[in-house]
């Protein structure tokens, strides 16, 4: 099952939306809230979730850590230090990896945007989640939290039937290399005409560079297609 997010007393309701916008983005849908500051539902959170409401109107509130949680053999709690709690540190990568071998329903836990999780919030998981981060500056907001962990579990076997690559621009096959010739004799009879190849002795070496230029960038059919149309173009008289 996916893992599940909860947002420890979140204080915003627009980082509320923007977490639930993060989790929708790579397939997650479940977020519980922990005793949010101005209560929920919250009017601010819809705006900023961009679309994302089956998130926000599945959302479930809590009391406590314990109570949200209750229902789940795996615990992580996302902070930049271990606050006196001796705990195993996993990165994200290796926390998501243990998402999908470690049986059962796992959560993962964010603090309130000001002062992240408690020291009793984090005794309530299996394991911390932290990343390498600038030691002047360790903090991130909390959708940037939020999207972190649910890219890094958007990356395992788990997820990928569920989630797809972003449609790529199709990618056509070279051009047989007929048709380079073709291109590539055309641009020479056009050169020609003009003194291009100058001096003489030197024509072979420099249809050669012509050559060695045009067939680098590996074209594909309608590449070809199209340079030729521009030579066809320039090698046309004004009259024409």
């Amino acid at each position: 099952m996916n893992p599940v997010i909860v947002l420890v007393r979140p204080q915003l309701g627009e980082n509320i939306g923007k977490a639930a916008r993060a989790m929708l983005n790579f397939g997650l849908t479940e977020m519980r809230l922990v005793s949010p500051r101005d209560g929920w539902p919250n009017p601010s959170a819809g705006p900023a979730a961009s679309g994302a409401d089956i998130v926000l109107e599945q959302a479930k509130v809590f009391e406590t850590v314990a109570d949200a949680v209750a229902d789940c053999e795996h615990v992580h709690a996302t902070t930049v230090r271990k606050r006196g709690v001796t705990k195993p540190v996993l990165t994200p990568e290796e926390a998501a990896r243990e998402m999908t071998t470690a049986q059962g329903r796992h959560a993962i836990l964010f603090g309130p945007e000001r002062s992240g999780l408690e020291t009793d919030d984090v005794a309530v998981a299996r394991n911390i989640v932290t990343v390498p981060i600038n030691p002047e500056f360790g903090s991130l907001n909390l959708a940037q939290a939020v999207i972190l962990m649910a890219y890094e579990w958007s990356k395992t076997a788990a997820s990928r039937e569920s989630l797809q690559q972003p449609t790529q621009e199709e990618i056509l096959p070279p051009a047989p290399q007929v048709e380079l010739d073709g291109m590539i004799a055309q641009m020479e009879a056009l050169l020609e005409p003009k003194g291009y190849f100058f001096p003489e002795s030197r024509t072979a070496a420099t249809k050669r560079t012509l050559r060695n230029m045009l067939t680098k960038p590996g074209w594909n059919h309608l590449e070809v297609r199209t340079m030729r149309g521009v030579l066809s173009a320039l090698g046309r008289s004004d009259k024409d």
